[in-house]
């Protein structure tokens, strides 16, 4: 099933979009089309959108514009690709419906929750995920690792058992493919639906210290009076969270990866300063994020750097290309640690911006640490074809083969 998908968004076709891209976006910042059709391929907004006019922005600043601009370019893009399998979640809203909803949601993903999940649960599905490799001096840290980690740690917060996690993985996959029948994805979501919604019955009876109480008991009040989630939109939530759980950290995490294994002397670097890794990690997210662009639809004519478009227009704002903007960047295309941070749009920007950017960050630092502390002379596995990031709407690793030497515990004589 990933395979099928992982081909459907440019794997094994595209390699590297960069150049192109970076070529056209030197042309002129906003393109008419899709930014698939500038490497012939039939992207998920072809699929979805086969006879409308589209337009991609290849710019930092007319993609931030686009994201922030919420009185023109609306949200509902979203309602066609997840609408109807995972039911109408904040990802869709506009205001005022997205900010009664994420006031409802946030509070279960803050920066305070987040260091409560990482005592609790997060690094020790790290180091059990690492135990199950680490002996053998090898590993593919996409199959192996990266795979698994952000889907048991989803399942953890959410109270969710740890053996039910293959099938969350094979709904996340199913739900995300646009390129599958229909039928197979209404199935699907009836399947996912079902078991979400006993554990939402569940726990409006027996609390619990998890996601999914905080969630069906989360409610405050204005002056249209109680706001609260009803067992549907708690169902709704939790079914876009889960694949975004199983596909956007798993890739994030893979490319940083691969960023770090492929410059060592940064992968060095890290592993003498850990304090060095949050900032790392935004330099990852921004040379190589896992989704190459988000859409919106435009409400009423606007304007995107001095180019006009017009109501009706579907706008792909491309992030992958925006974050590699030479007027923002020096050398962007160059992984480095060390760059000036500065905002990148690989989580969004304005309104919008990820609920659970503070949940990926925390996850990616976790994950980093405990590979950089366990995973001596990490490299790639010496003799090994080259490996690379390929794909064009999601981009990440097929494999990355590494050896390495497992750290002495602390306290065990050498």
């Amino acid at each position: 099933m990933l395979a099928k998908k992982d081909e459907f968004f440019g794997h094994n076709v595209v390699r590297d979009p960069y150049p192109k891209l970076a070529e056209r976006a030197a042309e002129c910042p906003v393109h008419p089309g899709t930014f698939s059709s500038f490497f012939d391929m039939v992207g998920a907004e072809d699929i979805l959108f086969p006879d409308a006019d589209q337009i991609s922005v290849l710019s930092f600043d007319g993609a931030e514009a686009g994201f922030k601009d919420q009185e023109h370019f609306s949200s509902c893009w979203y309602e066609a690709s997840l609408g109807k399998m995972i039911g109408r979640t904040i990802i869709e809203m506009d205001p005022p419906e997205h900010g009664r909803h994420r006031q409802l949601i946030q509070g279960a993903l803050t920066k305070r929750e987040m260091h409560r999940w990482e005592e609790e649960f997060v690094r020790a599905i790290v180091d059990t995920t690492i135990d199950t490799f680490i002996e053998s001096g090898r590993a593919d840290l996409v199959d192996d690792f990266a795979l698994h980690y952000p889907l048991k740690v989803i399942a953890a917060a959410c109270g969710l058992p740890q053996e039910d996690v293959s099938s969350f993985y094979r709904w996340a996959a199913i739900l995300t493919n646009v390129s599958i029948s229909a039928e197979e994805r209404e199935e699907a979501s009836a399947e996912f639906g079902e078991y979400l919604a006993a554990a939402v019955t569940d726990r409006r009876t027996n609390p619990r210290s998890d996601l999914v109480t905080h969630l069906v008991q989360a409610e405050f009040r204005d002056d249209a009076g109680r706001q609260a989630l009803n067992d549907d939109e708690v169902i709704a939530f939790l079914r876009l969270l889960l694949p975004a759980a199983a596909q956007t950290t798993y890739r994030t995490l893979c490319n940083f990866l691969f960023g770090l294994l492929s410059h060592p002397e940064q992968l060095q670097a890290l592993r003498d300063d850990h304090s060095l890794i949050e900032q790392a990690i935004e330099e990852g997210l921004r040379w190589q994020p896992p989704l190459m662009s988000f859409g919106r639809t435009t409400v009423a004519d606007a304007e995107i750097e001095g180019v006009a478009v017009p109501a009706g227009t579907l706008v792909n704002l491309v992030v992958g290309i925006a974050n590699r903007d030479p007027q923002r960047w020096e050398n962007p295309d160059v992984f480095d640690i060390y760059r000036e941070p500065q905002g990148h749009l690989a989580f969004g920007s304005g309104a919008h911006v990820c609920l659970g950017i503070h949940f990926a960050r925390m996850e990616l630092r976790v994950a980093m640490e405990q590979v950089l502390t366990r995973l001596e002379n990490l490299q790639f596995e010496p003799g090994i074809e080259p490996v690379h990031i390929g794909g064009l709407g999601q981009r990440s690793p097929a494999h990355l083969p590494v050896t390495f030497t497992p750290a002495t515990p602390i306290g065990t004589a050498p």
